[in-house]
């Protein structure tokens, strides 16, 4: 079967990773529109920093004007006092309304980048099974984190630095032509001429950054996937093997930030040499205007100041126009991961689907199911049909690839069926709220994962309103009062990442508790005591056999003895269902069946997912 938690999806995700990197980035309208969707709950306080940085600029505007009025007093040998406090108010003003409207404006694109990070993380938990079967988890977590990072920039810059140097720099230029219109006619030549090279720099900004951030999700999915099986890596001694492809991704992250900031400090040297041209032609024919006496000196210095001035709102505008290069590679790559397919958010029971919450053992039924995990693999199911009423044990057997854990994932709606009907109470699965139909089963996967952090946390993880009297009689259940005894901590212990200071039996032991203590309706074990010794499997038995007395318990085994205490056994073989019956019925009228009850299943297979892997 397709192996969801290995190779596989590495095979498939690379695939979808080289299509996402091909894709172009968003047209501007849709970039613009994504990046109003998250500031939109935040336009007040952006206008509000935006409109201090605006006084400040405004502030800015005077003092070039005080400075002529200065120099013309001092020509006259006039009292400069008030002018000079004039000067320094003006300055200190436009200073204080900056700095807050600075702070204003970093603040809202914190809470921006927050709000960010809480939508698309909301949606990558909802994603369903076959988009994150084709994603990397890497990639996805330097979405949420280095991508949302990168709106901060194009909030603050490409909005209001935009708009505000924008402004700045029209009121400038309306002073300078109403000073000089022929020298401003010469600083605008001048600026035009060289920043006409700015179209050609800002798409390669964007290119740059956008390959930069896909690389940093290379690293991210690099190190997950290493730290992820950490003890194979070393065992394998692929410590370097591993390290060299986590350098050559850090290495391309390195050369996309490189490239972007060339052009970034292409782009601004660009301002500061306009600047510079426009200086000196200034000078050179507003000092020949003076000359002439077409001009007086406090005009020529006014304008000069005011030629400096420019400096600010045209860099905020190369600034904001790099920011925006920036921040759309990043909204492209958030608005890939907001298109993935999630799991529908229901709030409520639809009719028909057990509003009631009964309390009785759930019935599970299969009627010509058929399903593939993707278009281009071959079918798992063939028509599976098969029906499980409620209470009791039900075994499903067969050899590897025969689609008995697609059952579970079936029943538990992480795929769904192409066709064909899965009924739970009679009622298909589609048609129950899927937290409401979650919330009845129980599941303990094949690997038993065990998350990080302590040993009470994973108890409850499923559960977190059991009280500590149910806690303790599934410890004792399950075998692991022994174990809490021995813990240094007791349940407060942490059991490492991904419970690496457990055995694998103490790992199944605590997942099967962990679902015991939701105290489910249907029971699904996908090979649940493969990792066990035979004085706790033969307990966990025993667990399992009373709990098929109040629920229904559905389990994939392997081993002969689980088998013969089910209640039916379903027996599959490539993708459908081929006997069902008891182990008496069955070792008499199947021969794939006496086959595999002979050699006491000890020809055990991994997820028979694997074998529909690519």
């Amino acid at each position: 079967m397709f192996d969801v938690s290995t190779e596989t999806p590495r095979t498939a995700s690379a695939t979808a990773d080289t299509e996402s990197a091909q894709q172009p980035s968003l047209p501007v309208r849709k970039t613009w529109r994504v990046l109003y969707g998250h500031i939109r709950p935040h336009r007040a306080a952006i206008a509000l920093g935006g409109l201090l940085t605006l006084v400040g600029s405004a502030a800015g505007l005077v003092q070039p004007l005080a400075a002529k009025a200065l120099v013309e007093r001092l020509g006259v040998n006039e009292s400069i006092t008030m002018l000079l406090v004039l000067l320094t108010a003006l300055v200190v003003a436009g200073a204080v309304a900056e700095a807050v409207g600075a702070y204003v404006l970093e603040r809202t694109a914190e809470s921006v980048v927050l709000a960010a990070r809480r939508q698309l993380v909301s949606r990558l938990l909802r994603l369903r099974m076959p988009a994150v079967d084709r994603s990397k988890p890497g990639d996805l977590m330097s979405r949420v984190t280095a991508d949302t990072t990168l709106l901060r920039a194009i909030t603050t810059q490409s909005l209001v630095s935009a708009g505000t140097g924008l402004a700045t720099l029209v009121g400038a230029i309306v002073f300078m032509a109403l000073l000089e219109p022929v020298l401003l006619g010469v600083t605008v030549a001048v600026i035009v001429l060289i920043g006409s090279s700015m179209g050609l720099v800002m798409p390669q900004i964007s290119k740059a950054t956008k390959r930069a951030q896909e690389a940093v999700g290379a690293i991210s999915t690099a190190l997950e996937r290493t730290f992820g099986a950490f003890r194979t890596v070393k065992a394998s001694g692929a410590e370097r093997r591993e390290e060299a492809a986590i350098e050559a991704a850090a290495r391309e992250a390195w050369r996309g930030g490189v490239r972007a900031a060339k052009w970034q400090s292409l782009a601004m040297s660009s301002v500061g040499l306009a600047v510079q041209v426009s200086f000196l032609a200034v000078l050179g024919v507003g000092g020949a205007r003076v000359a002439s006496g077409a001009t007086d000196i406090a005009t020529l210095v006014a304008f000069l100041l005011y030629l400096f001035y420019l400096i600010d709102p045209i860099s905020r505008l190369v600034e904001a126009a790099s920011a925006y290069q920036v921040g759309s590679a990043a909204i492209a790559r958030m608005a890939e991961a907001e298109e993935l397919e999630t799991e529908p958010l229901e709030t409520g029971p639809r009719e028909g689907a057990g509003a009631d919450a009964p309390t009785k053992p759930a019935s599970v039924a299969f009627e010509g199911v058929t399903f593939r995990y993707r278009p281009d693999l071959p079918p798992v199911h063939h028509g599976v049909d098969f029906a499980v009423p409620g209470g009791g044990m039900t075994a499903f057997v067969g050899p590897s690839g025969a689609g008995k854990s697609t059952v579970f994932g079936l029943v538990e709606r992480f795929y769904e069926a192409d066709g064909g009907r899965v009924l739970v109470d009679g009622t298909d699965v589609r048609d129950w709220p899927l937290e409401r139909l979650r919330s009845q089963i129980g599941y303990v996967e094949q690997d038993a994962p065990v998350l990080s952090g302590t040993l009470r946390e994973n108890l409850l993880f499923a559960a977190p309103g059991a009280t500590d009297d149910q806690l303790a009689r599934v410890l004792t259940r399950t075998r692991l009062d022994g174990l809490v005894e021995r813990l240094p901590q007791g349940l407060e212990t942490p059991v490492g990442h991904r419970g690496s200071k457990l055995s694998g039996g103490e790992r199944q032991r605590v997942a099967i508790a962990r679902a015991l203590l939701r105290e489910p309706r249907l029971l699904l074990l996908d090979e649940a005591t493969s990792q066990l010794d035979a004085v706790n499997e033969l307990a966990l038995r025993d667990t399992v056999a009373e709990a098929a007395r109040t629920t229904t318990v559905l389990v994939v085994a392997h081993r002969l003895s689980t088998v013969t205490l089910a209640d039916r056994i379903v027996v599959m073989e490539a993708g459908r269902v081929r006997a069902v019956g008891t182990h008496a019925e069955l070792v008499a009228s199947d021969p794939l069946y006496g086959e595999l009850a002979a050699t006491q299943f000890l020809a055990t297979a991994p997820d028979d997912r694997a074998n529909h892997a690519p």
